[in-house]
């Protein structure tokens, strides 16, 4: 007999799956640092792969950790997924590393999950609302490249800054309350944000490139260098800072 899931149920549980994978590789204690890291990588990938390819042989595949297949760019259902978003913070025991899982259909975000499997939760799209009490007044950003821009924007609006691994944890943070806004330049790719993006989204939070225009998936070319993630009655003023910023310096 077989069992079919829905794209909300697959998401979810992927996403929940992968992170069961991760944790397991890493609990047992034989591998450390890179090996673990790699192993991880590989473990995940592997696994969500052959889900896909026996519950949704005809979707589209973009991964961070697989070849790309240009055959993805003719179809209008593609799974955009990073097994494990933050592979150093994972392999030195750190909390901040994301499963991301996402379904884009006509280039954005249907359906999207986010685990934060040290955490134990999964954040989706389908039941998921952003907590919008009192300002935080704090932007997470890299904690390996956090860029000049996003000191610029904490500066104008005089909050704090606060470094943090994966782009799916700092964004989960923005939709949990505890900082008001994610942002980021100099480089990520559609793996990186697709589904923190549909996450957010879902939750009601303001989610756009620093100039504002919307965040499309399945692109040929799959670098998405920079992206703002804010609390919705944020987005004007910090857009406006971000392009103050870009008029000064020419860049992000």
């Amino acid at each position: 007999m077989t069992v079919h899931f829905d794209d909300s149920i697959l998401t979810r549980r992927l996403a929940q799956g992968t992170g069961e994978i991760l944790k397991g590789v890493r609990n047992v204690g034989l591998l450390r640092g890179r090996n673990l890291g790699e192993a991880g990588d590989d473990l995940a990938q592997s696994w969500i792969a052959r889900v896909l390819e026996q519950d949704r042989p005809d979707d589209g595949f973009l991964s961070e950790e697989a070849a790309d297949n240009p055959a993805r760019l003719g179809k209008n259902r593609v799974w955009i997924i990073d097994p494990l978003d933050g592979t150093k913070e994972f392999a030195t025991g750190r909390q901040d590393w994301a499963v991301h899982i996402a379904l884009v259909e006509n280039g954005l975000p249907i359906t999207a999950a986010v685990g934060l499997p040290d955490l134990g939760v999964v954040f989706h799209s389908d039941d998921v609302k952003a907590v919008l009490g009192p300002l935080s007044r704090n932007i997470v950003v890299s904690h390996n490249r956090a860029p000049a821009v996003a000191h610029h924007i904490a500066d104008k609006f005089g909050f704090e800054t606060t470094k943090m691994g994966s782009a799916g944890a700092k964004a989960m943070h923005v939709l949990l309350g505890d900082a008001d806004a994610y942002v980021h330049a100099g480089g990520q790719y559609e793996w990186d944000s697709a589904a923190p993006v549909g996450v957010c989204t879902a939750a009601g939070l303001h989610c756009s490139r620093l100039d504002g225009s919307p965040l499309t998936y399945n692109n040929k070319d799959t670098y998405l260098p920079d992206i703002l993630i804010c609390r919705p009655e944020l987005a004007d003023d910090m857009l406006e800072a971000a392009a103050g910023f870009l008029e000064e310096n020419g860049s992000y």
